[in-house]
């Protein structure tokens, strides 16, 4: 529901929108789909009986976990479709669904940033960040720890006590997504956010937001961000759509196969930079083919791709290599190490992959040096292990980040191994993809971040047991 801020100036651009407790769900193919628009389209009648059409009738949607970018010229209608999609503005045809079920219910958990930061230059930047709680009623101390918790989350903690005049352009549209964000919205739409700022700033922004998205620090679980910034779409985005215009349609709807951080020199880089432009300036024609990945395949989901090899290793032969270099002052020659413990040097080198890829070991020619995390992992008791495991795999392992989130976005927190069995195998060979399956389900197991049901094949949440006090002191 969109609840607005009083005051004479306030247009639909400053509504800001009610948190409803939304269910989730989750699609065995897909992420679960948070927006769908079908068919919508946008057009004002005309005393001729013509209308003027500015935007065709069109499909589109946001599943959890992407951020979408919308690109098109001028005209073409990216900012009246975002309206659609949020509820501001109602489509002449068609219907936008909130969780299959119709937005015009006005339980569309959403939140907008603006180009124009638009703040209310009598109030302080924490009462700004806490206007819209106000407006639904919120106790004032509870909205005051909000509004505090969401300025240190931008990086504005000091300044709440300041009034916009007396902050940068930057800083003020921080404020914007603070006050945003404050609501804890589901998905997060964003209109030209950085096109006001200077080209330093503006960068700094973008990459501190794909920091917060990235470390899950925001409150949101899509992000939709419209652009007219070629390079800005593809820096961002996991999924870019370009629309024409006369009337605003999809041109072309793709996925970014390119691993966070992207490098704007890299060739994979400039080719869908190039792709992107060609399909803007070029509006009659056909689009062209979308570039190829570095492997010669069509770019495609991301999900599907660069996997890492999970090296055929236990927890506990990783937690018994850790304390071996740990005695040794953190660091031995992996070569001498395999003869000291008459090892096969083919037998150790998984598990010294394994703790490279956690975090606990770095590998540079032929010495093994056991960082930080790898030096508290060797010194501490098995639950905390288990702990510094759990957080280890799920940063650094894309396979148990994502049947973690799998598993929490489903109503039975229980997911069938068919749907990463097929992801797997478009990377790798039948029989390497069961061994993938087999060390994630070890390290899974291991670290409680789920069960596996064997005789129906699923992956199922782990209710971890919080351990007693004797347990610990033992």
């Amino acid at each position: 529901m969109w609840t607005l801020l009083t005051n004479d100036t306030l247009s639909e651009e400053h509504a800001v929108p009610r948190f409803p407790n939304s269910l989730r769900s989750f699609h065995c193919s897909m992420p679960p789909v948070i927006i769908r628009a079908e068919q919508v389209e946008k057009y004002y009648a005309q005393p001729s009986e013509n209308r003027i059409q500015v935007i065709s009738p069109t499909d589109l949607s946001i599943s959890e976990g992407e951020i979408v970018a919308l690109l098109g010229p001028s005209g073409s209608g990216k900012s009246t479709l975002l309206r659609m999609l949020t509820g501001l503005s109602v489509p002449s045809a068609g219907r936008v669904f909130w969780h299959d079920r119709p937005i015009t219910n006005g339980d569309a958990n959403v939140a907008i940033v603006f180009q124009s930061f638009a703040l209310f230059p009598w109030l302080t930047v924490v009462e700004n960040v806490e206007a819209p709680l106000k407006a639904r009623g919120m106790d004032p101390a509870e909205r005051r720890k909000r509004a505090l918790k969401m300025l240190y989350t931008v990086g504005l903690d000091g300044f709440q006590a300041a009034y916009p005049k007396e902050l940068s352009g930057g800083m003020r549209q921080r404020v914007g997504f603070a006050r945003a964000l404050v609501v804890e919205p589901e998905i997060l739409f964003m209109d030209e956010p950085f096109s006001a700022l200077d080209v330093l700033t503006a960068e700094n922004l973008r990459s501190e937001l794909l920091e917060l998205w990235q470390n899950k620090t925001i409150p949101t679980r899509a992000i939709f961000i419209v652009t007219h910034n070629i390079e800005e779409a593809v820096l961002l985005a996991d999924r870019i759509i370009v629309l024409g215009r006369n009337p605003g349609r999809v041109r072309t709807d793709f996925r970014v196969a390119l691993m966070h951080p992207r490098d704007r020199k890299a060739a994979a880089f400039t080719q869908l930079v190039d792709y992107i432009y060609k399909v803007l300036t070029q509006p009659e024609a056909q689009p062209p083919a979308l570039p190829l990945t570095p492997e010669g395949k069509p770019v495609r989901d991301q999900r599907h791709m660069h996997y890492q090899m999970l090296p055929n290793a236990r927890p506990g032969s990783i937690a018994g290599l850790l304390e071996i270099l740990s005695d040794h002052k953190g660091k031995y020659d992996v070569y001498r190490l395999a003869d000291d413990l008459a090892f096969e040097i083919d037998d150790l080198l998984p598990i010294v992959e394994a703790a490279q890829l956690l975090g606990f070991l770095i590998v540079n020619e032929g010495d093994a040096a056991i960082t930080v995390a790898g030096a508290d992992y060797a010194d501490s008791e098995i639950l905390r292990q288990k702990e510094l495991f759990r957080t280890a795999a799920v940063e650094n392992v894309l396979l148990l980040r994502q049947i973690v989130r799998a598993i929490e976005a489903k109503s039975d927190r229980s997911v069938p191994e068919e749907f990463f069995h097929d992801m797997l195998d478009e990377q790798f060979s039948e029989d390497e993809t069961q061994r993938q399956l087999e060390t994630a389900i070890n390290w899974g197991r291991y670290a409680e971040l789920f069960d596996y049901d064997a005789s129906r094949r699923r992956f199922i949440r782990v209710e971890r047991r919080e351990p007693e006090a004797a347990e610990i002191d033992a």
